[in-house]
Order: C-alpha cells, then sequence, then structure tokens
C-alpha cells in the first residue's frame, strides 16, 4: 500500500481538493434531512399555531433549500468524480507505460520462463484492477469513514437515548464484516488466479492454433478449456455467493435497527420527550448509516484484490535485469573484429553449453560454425549480441569488452537473421523498417530491391503499403525470411549475424538469397550457423562445434582433405540429398 500510494505524490492537490469534496458532499447529505425534520416541526406538527400561510411559505421556503443542497451535492459528487477519474486513469496511464518498458528491459532468460498470457494479464487486467483503488476505493473508505462519523455525531447531537438504541446492533455488524473481509479476500485471489490462468491457456493456444489442428487436438484442448472456465466460473461464483449472504444480512440488520427506531421513537414521540420531525431525522440516518458500513466491508474486498494486482505487477517490476548496461560505458566504434577468449557459458550453474571457447573473427571475414544441435552454435550468437553474460573469460568487440559497451551501441552495430521470423501487424514497409522514422522510404524499397524481396512485394495490390496479420500468417515462410532479410539490410549493420538463416526457403527462393547475400556481406564480419553445408562453403573459415568445444575450424577445402568430424557430416548430407 506504501508502495502504491507514492504514485499519488505527483497528485496530492488534486487528492486534497478531492478530499474536500468528499467533505462537502457527506455534509449536505446529513443536512437534508434535518431540512425536512426542521420544517415537520415547525410547520406541520405545529401548523396550528402559526398562520397557514406562514406554513406554506416555510414550507416552500424548505423545498428550495433541499433543492439547493440536491444541486450542491450533485456538483461536489460531480467534481469529485472527475477529479478521481483524471488521477486514477494518469497513475495507471504511468504504470501501464513503467511495466511495459521495464518488460523491454529483461533479459532474454526472463521470457524464457514467463509465459505471454501472464504478462498480458499483468499489463491489462491487473493494472485495470489496480485502477479501482485510486478512481474509487482509497476516496470511498475515507467518504464512507467519514459518514459514519458523521451520522453517529449528528445522531448523538440530536437525540442520545435514541442514537444509542440506533447503535445496538453495530458490534453484529463489525463482526459480519470482518467475516465477509476474510471470505471475500481469499474469493478475490483466487478469482485473479483463475483469470491469469485462462489467459495463459488462451494466448499459447491461439497461436498453436494451425499445430492443434494438425494433429487433430481439438477436442482434447476443448475440454482443458472447459475445465480452466469451468474453474473461473466457479471462483466467480464463490465471489459472487459472498455478496450475495452479505448484502441481504447487512439490509436485514438495518431493518432490524429501522424497527428499533420506530419502536423506541414512536413511543418517545407519544409521550412527548421527542418531536416527530427528530424521529423522522433518526429514520433518515439509520437507513443511511448501515450502507456505508456495507460499502466499506465491499471496498476492504476490492481493495484486497486491487492489493494483490499490485502485488503481481510489482512482482514483475522487482524482475532485475541480468544483463545491465556499464554505470561508465566506453566508446567504440564497431569495426566488427570479434574476439572470443576462453568463453564459459552456462544457461543453468555448471551446466557449462561452452567450454573454454576461444576465436578470432577479423573485420570482414565470414564464419560459419556448424555441429550437431546442442553443440552451442546458436548460443555463441546470443552471446556475441550480449544477451546472456558468459560465466567466465571475455568477449571483445574491436578489444573492447562487450560487457563495458553500452547495449544500444552493441546491438545496434549488429543484424541477426534467424530461422524463426517474427512479423507484426501492420504493413510491410513498417516491417521492413519497424517503424523506424530514421530509416526512409527509398532505403526500405532499395533494402527489399537487394535481396529480391520486391519480387513478391510487387505482386501484392498495395505493395509496401500491404497490410500484414499477426506472425505475418497471410505471408509464406519464404516471404517472411525475405522480409527478414530486407529488415536487417535496412538497418545497416556492422556486424551480420545468420542463424539458419535459409533454412524455410525453397530451392529457387534460396538462389536469389544466395546472390542476395553476397551483396549483404560485402564489408561485413559475418557469422552463420546452418546445418547445409552446401550454403556455407564460401565462408572464409568453418568452425566445427561438439559438445561445447571446438573441435576443428579450417576453409571447407581445408576440413575435408582433414577427414574429420566435418567430412564425415558433408558425406552424410551428400547420401541424404
Amino acid at each position: 500500500m506504501k508502495r502504491l500510494l507514492s504514485y499519488l505524490k505527483p497528485h496530492k492537490w488534486s487528492m486534497l481538493l478531492a478530499s474536500f469534496l468528499v467533505i462537502g458532499l457527506i455534509s449536505v447529505e446529513l443536512y437534508k434531512p434535518i431540512i425536512i425534520g426542521n420544517a415537520i416541526d415547525n410547520y406541520i406538527t405545529d401548523s396550528g399555531q402559526i398562520p397557514l400561510a406562514q406554513a406554506y411559505e416555510g414550507i416552500f421556503h424548505a423545498g428550495i433549500l433541499y433543492a439547493l443542497m440536491l444541486l450542491l451535492g450533485f456538483c461536489f459528487n460531480a467534481a469529485n468524480m472527475w477529479l478521481l477519474q483524471n488521477v486514477g486513469q494518469s497513475i495507471i496511464y504511468r504504470m501501464r507505460e513503467e511495466v511495459f518498458t521495464h518488460i523491454h528491459s529483461l533479459s532474454v532468460g526472463f521470457f524464457n520462463t514467463q509465459p505471454v498470457g501472464k504478462l498480458v494479464t499483468r499489463v491489462s487486467n491487473d493494472t485495470e484492477a489496480v485502477n479501482e483503488l485510486f478512481t474509487q476505493i482509497l476516496v470511498k473508505l475515507f467518504k464512507n469513514t467519514v459518514k459514519i462519523v458523521g451520522f453517529a455525531v449528528v445522531m448523538l447531537s440530536i437525540n442520545v437515548k435514541m442514537a444509542l438504541y440506533s447503535f445496538l446492533l453495530i458490534p453484529f455488524v463489525t463482526a459480519l464484516t470482518f467475516f465477509f473481509r476474510y471470505m471475500s479476500r481469499k474469493a478475490y485471489r483466487i478469482t485473479r488466479n483463475r483469470i491469469t490462468e485462462l489467459n495463459t491457456f488462451l494466448s499459447e493456444h491461439i497461436s498453436g492454433m494451425k499445430l492443434i489442428q494438425i494433429f487433430a487436438r481439438e477436442k482434447e484442448k476443448y475440454k482443458e478449456f472447459e475445465h480452466k472456465s469451468e474453474q473461473l466460473f466457479q471462483a466467480n461464483w464463490r465471489e459472487v455467493m459472498t455478496f450475495a449472504v452479505f448484502r441481504p444480512t447487512i439490509y436485514l440488520l438495518s431493518v432490524f435497527a429501522m424497527v428499533i427506531v420506530i419502536g423506541s421513537g414512536s413511543a418517545s414521540v407519544l409521550n412527548g420527550t421527542v418531536s416527530l420531525g427528530t424521529l423522522f431525522i433518526f429514520i433518515q440516518y439509520i437507513s443511511s448509516f448501515f450502507e456505508p458500513i456495507q460499502e466499506l466491508a465491499e471496498q476492504f474486498g476490492t481493495l484486497q484484490s486491487s492489493l494483490a494486482s499490485a502485488e503481481k505487477l510489482f512482482s514483475i517490476l522487482d524482475e532485475k535485469p541480468e544483463i545491465v548496461n556499464p554505470e561508465n560505458p566506453k566508446p567504440v566504434n564497431i569495426q566488427g573484429r570479434i574476439e572470443f577468449r576462453r568463453v564459459w557459458f552456462a544457461y543453468e550453474k555448471d551446466d557449462y553449453i561452452l567450454k573454454d571457447v576461444s576465436f578470432v573473427i577479423e573485420p570482414g571475414e565470414k564464419i560459419a560454425f556448424v555441429g550437431a544441435t546442442g553443440a552451442g552454435k546458436s548460443s555463441i550468437l546470443n552471446l556475441i549480441g550480449r544477451y546472456y553474460d558468459i560465466q567466465r573469460g571475455e568477449i571483445l568487440i574491436d578489444g573492447v569488452d562487450i560487457r563495458q559497451i553500452d547495449k544500444d551501441v552493441l546491438r545496434r552495430a549488429i543484424g541477426q537473421v534467424q530461422q524463426d521470423v517474427f512479423i507484426f501487424t501492420g504493413d510491410i514497409k513498417g516491417n521492413i523498417s519497424l517503424n523506424n522514422e530514421a530509416i526512409s522510404r527509398e532505403e526500405i524499397e532499395r533494402a527489399a530491391q537487394i535481396v529480391h524481396a520486391d519480387s513478391f512485394i510487387s505482386k501484392l495490390p498495395n505493395g509496401f503499403d500491404e497490410s500484414v496479420m499477426e506472425r505475418g500468417s497471410t505471408l509464406s515462410a519464404g516471404q517472411r525470411q525475405l522480409l527478414s532479410f530486407a529488415r536487417t539490410l535496412a538497418f545497416q549493420p556492422v556486424i551480420l549475424v545468420l542463424d539458419e538463416a535459409t533454412a524455410n526457403i525453397d530451392t529457387e527462393t534460396e538462389s536469389l538469397i544466395t546472390q542476395a547475400l553476397e551483396k549483404l556481406m560485402e564489408g561485413r564480419t559475418t557469422i552463420m550457423v546452418a546445418h547445409r553445408l552446401s550454403t556455407i562453403q564460401h565462408a572464409d573459415k568453418i568452425i566445427v562445434m561438439h559438445k561445447g568445444e571446438i573441435y576443428e575450424s579450417g576453409s571447407h577445402q581445408e576440413l575435408l582433405q582433414r577427414e574429420g568430424m566435418y567430412k564425415k557430416l558433408y558425406d552424410l548430407q551428400l547420401v541424404e540429398e
């Protein structure tokens, strides 16, 4: 709560004004029954003692005053709601941006363990739950507390005996409220967890719908969804039933309190110790007295829900990026010289993927890594972009340890083409430039032309302005890969990383890409990982990885003459082809 309230600091004057408006609103609500009660005593029950015209005039003035109080109450309430919504939306806007920006700063390893649906729930559902705290709960807690105290003080000031009669059932209401708080807290927590689980399931299975249909698993997945939906239904039902029992019980207690007030008050009116107007005031107060108590209990439950959501948001914000920028980054003009010095790396403690790996790539060289799955090839690519940090050794770019280079400077110098190309919803040109305004339309079209992506873009109805669906579902695998090449070229990297870049491309498209790669690699340090050895024969050096270590290295012809592991891999692929 303390951490949440810190978001109110920039809005302290608005919240102070909202508090004064609440006090004004409550004062109006307290005064309205008194206006009618006084009118009853002065102009109705005593109408025989004053002229009829004066009584009518007094009642008319009381009505005007009551109407003015209604108008004033409306103004207070409207201004208060406007202030609170403005403050709440401003805070949630800031919090949503803070969470999303922080997610962007987290390391790749974090996203390997966090479901996308869970993160979406944090940024959307949980921020909305916290929004309730700022726009409704805090001020309503204040409002209802002041209202209860206000009712109690005014009732005691009017008639102590009747006030005490009115308070007889307060202990029962208090006990019921605490019990409701306990039950609602559990219900809210379960509901929030079920929502997260369902969102995670939906995100994953809608993304993988094609695979589900390929293996005809629709019925089984529907049963899984039905089970999770049933769990959410039960959680919501438990929450609803908690309110369904609490609200009528509070209402029943308020009716009992009303019976006590009417019974004791009527006797007092008959014996002349209490006026009829005073009895009316107490009847009005007692009908409103239990309402804020009921709301307080419900708001405490909602408060628990908001705090639970805030706790989940803060758990994301408290995640520390594994890869952090150096405090004083070293300036470096990246030319493309890469050196690994006795590098040891593990994703998990002591389970080393790379073991004492050392090599040097000179600027403009074309180096290829080959080897069996799990040999450490892709890990080397991840380490060059510093998506993970090594445990031992050094990785140097132009003689500077990459841990001492600003991350943005380092990654802007590296262009990476992956096997699994990600395409964003938008249009063709936006997917090439990633909406980078520094890249002109001419540069986008030129990049597409060089990698021959224009061969299919020109056939689209809207060309570079053609809309693209989520993940590029309307494009073929080869077309998506061509866009990836155009994207990389448009950013003009110094170092080019190709991770199975031609794996999803047919033979005809591969011929085009091979020609484009020659232009793309000119003057750039190029690092390639490929299983198809025919695509890397032109490399200056081929490094063969085996169980995290460099097994052998040399040019294509040199490695064939050695008749080592590379020769075996090459012969095996010749047989398969």
